[in-house]
């Protein structure tokens, strides 16, 4: 089976239950919204509701890819950057815990974290502090990293940092290993297009998108935007919601139905969606079977709050996995 690495921003989310919304008003966080804030907003956050036991789980889009592809049984690794505190040492024994090989560098920064304010109503408000992890540079990779890996996973936020993302691209390429980017935010492929379009067509071979990411990267509808991604590159994957994924290589196309689910929460949905598909590659098996791991993991994943799942929804995806092969 084939081993995949993935790299992107080292994230830990902290949950937190908060009894009212007047919290919210009084550190000015809009309810539902999802925003970067500074050093001194998450300690303020943090000192506000220190009296609230936090749930902690390692996050980030890549981060979840890989640890949903160790959950589904294949060997997987992660290149990121944390700081020398306590949230990085949880996020260094969380990734473990999940079964995945770090990678990480270290930053005098803090390490970066996802605090969610969870209302009694479940609304959730996301304050993001990026610090060590958006500190990830080129000279922090080395060729010894891709060694022993087949597929290298990008998470497309880290697409703005072109050095590194052309390094890495390079690096996994003369390592033998095949390249697969999510991108991840529509705005970021936006802001930058030439790029991506350069680095898909010399070194990507698979690519993940929503409808949003296809139009923006293509400026086409997603069966066109589907076409148009697998020209440049082996494999294309364009999400289309509850009509389910496309698929294209070649002359090869597929369309694979949304698994129904009872939706609460779609965070984690596409890098989950990645987690399944990329197992089915590491298995060898078809397009079609890849997108519908693809689409059965991605559619527990929305049945729970963030983006992990318990060992007994894994056991289940492991069981209706196998029934559906």
């Amino acid at each position: 089976m084939k081993k995949i690495l993935g790299m992107g921003n080292a994230l830990t989310d902290i949950l937190l239950q908060i009894d009212s919304d007047e919290v919210l008003s009084r550190l000015a966080l809009p309810k539902g919204s999802m925003q970067l804030v500074d050093g001194g907003k998450s300690n303020e956050i943090t000192t506000m509701l220190s009296h609230i036991t936090p749930k902690m789980a390692t996050g980030g889009s890549a981060s979840n890819t890989v640890n949903g592809v160790a959950k589904l049984g294949a060997k997987a690794g992660f290149i990121g950057k944390i700081g020398k505190d306590a949230v990085g040492e949880f996020f260094m024994n969380d990734t473990l815990k999940n079964g995945v090989t770090p990678h990480l560098e270290y930053s005098e920064t803090a390490s970066g974290q996802c605090t969610v304010l969870v209302s009694g109503d479940g609304e959730r408000t996301l304050c993001t502090f990026l610090g060590a992890a958006c500190e990830l540079g080129a000279t922090d990779l080395s060729p010894e990293m891709f060694s022993g890996y087949d597929i290298f996973h990008i998470e497309g936020y880290l697409v703005q940092n072109h050095d590194l993302i052309r390094t890495a691209v390079k690096m996994a390429k003369e390592a033998g290993l095949k390249v697969s980017i999510d991108l991840a935010s529509y705005n970021v492929v936006e802001a930058n297009l030439d790029f991506l379009l350069e680095i898909v067509e010399k070194y990507v071979d698979i690519v993940f998108a929503n409808e949003e990411e296809a139009r923006a990267f293509t400026s086409k509808e997603p069966e066109a935007a589907l076409d148009f991604i697998a020209g440049i590159c082996d494999i294309a994957v364009v999400k289309v919601g509850k009509d389910g994924s496309f698929i294209k290589s070649g002359d090869e196309k597929v369309l694979v139905k949304p698994r129904l689910s009872n939706c609460i929460d779609t965070t984690g949905a596409g890098d989950l969606y990645a987690a399944g598909f990329l197992y089915g590659l590491a298995c060898n098996y078809s397009l079609e079977a890849c997108g519908k791991i693809g689409s059965l993991v991605s559619g527990n994943v929305v049945e729970v709050l963030g983006a992990k799942m318990t060992d007994d929804v894994w056991a289940q995806i492991e069981s209706d996995m196998h029934d559906m092969l």
